[in-house]
């Protein structure tokens, strides 16, 4: 019990700001969880910057010992550096070379390594078989994390923005395109709301973190729930103004397929840590005061793997 007091309260810590690790925690915390963060759908096209780290696959090669968001380079460099310094997760970066792939044993970033598969605002329409082993992956028990952003938000200008690349993903695949998830995803640019209506049977809400009490939309979407397709679909978070045992209007949603978990988020702001690489605009989307959305990114990764 000692123990797990101490991880308890050396997490929320970091939380609140990158304290150093108890020796006692570093040296009994085995990495257990294994997560690998995409870019190979330009996710850092135009003014997105949806890294880790410049360092790929590794972001340890950049710093061995991260202690701060700038300790990477890159816009989710402080979601990745929370995990990093909690002892218990490996982390990789998928590079803009890399293969999506579920069972390729030549594939050292082959989704069968890895607890969790992360798509922060993919750009770029997957292709057939990227789709089945993505699909594949969460049927066999992986946690996948879908990110969105508004519509029209195509970054790189090739018609098709992460709205439709994720609804792509849900309804045209060779594994199951009759709503897996039990849910979708809408077509909205919604440019301001604070969404903080609590579902009534939350996943990620609480959990090793903290607890969430709200999100941010600046210039993002929501999903709907289409529980008759999949019973295990629930909103996490809602807008203002909208029911919290409602379908619609929900920020954040999970869901289960197979053995697997979703976790979906409508909007890319929230993970926006404001520092990254030169030449973009970023915005501290992280610890903005009216959201807590670095412990709602961190629980819900925790949840998936």
């Amino acid at each position: 019990m000692r123990d797990i007091a101490l991880a308890i309260a050396v997490v929320a810590a970091l939380i609140a700001g990158f304290v150093a690790v108890p020796q006692a925690l570093a040296r009994s915390a085995a990495t257990t969880y294994n997560v690998l963060f995409d870019d190979t759908s330009a996710e850092t096209a135009g003014n997105a910057d949806w890294i880790i780290s410049t360092s790929m696959p590794d972001p340890l090669a950049q710093n061995p010992a991260p202690s701060t968001e700038t300790s990477w380079t890159g816009a989710i460099s402080a979601w990745g550096v929370a995990l990093q310094r909690t002892g218990r997760y490996g982390l990789k970066t998928l590079p803009p070379s890399g293969t999506i792939s579920y069972g390729n044993s030549s594939n050292a970033q082959d989704l069968s390594h890895f607890n969790a598969f992360v798509l922060p605002e993919p750009n770029v329409l997957f292709t057939a078989a990227e789709k089945t082993a993505i699909m594949q992956f969460v049927q066999a028990g992986g946690g996948l994390f879908m990110i969105s952003d508004h519509t029209g938000s195509d970054r790189n200008n090739d018609g098709a923005d992460s709205v439709a690349v994720l609804n792509d993903l849900m309804t045209n695949n060779t594994v199951d395109s009759t709503d897996p998830f039990g849910f979708s995803i809408d077509t909205l640019d919604i440019s301001s709301d604070n969404p903080a209506g609590i579902g009534s049977s939350p996943r990620v809400i609480n959990g090793p973190f903290g607890t969430a009490t709200g999100t941010i939309i600046r210039d993002g979407t929501t999903a709907t729930l289409h529980t008759a397709d999949n019973a295990n679909a629930r909103g996490e978070i809602y807008r203002t103004g909208y029911s919290t045992s409602g379908s619609t209007g929900i920020a954040f949603a999970t869901s289960t397929f197979g053995s697997g978990r979703i976790a979906f988020w409508g909007d890319s702001s929230p993970m926006d840590d404001g520092t990254g690489q030169s030449g973009n605009t970023l915005y501290d989307g992280w610890n903005d005061p009216a959201g807590t959305d670095a412990t709602l990114a961190l629980n819900a990764t925790e949840w998936l793997a």
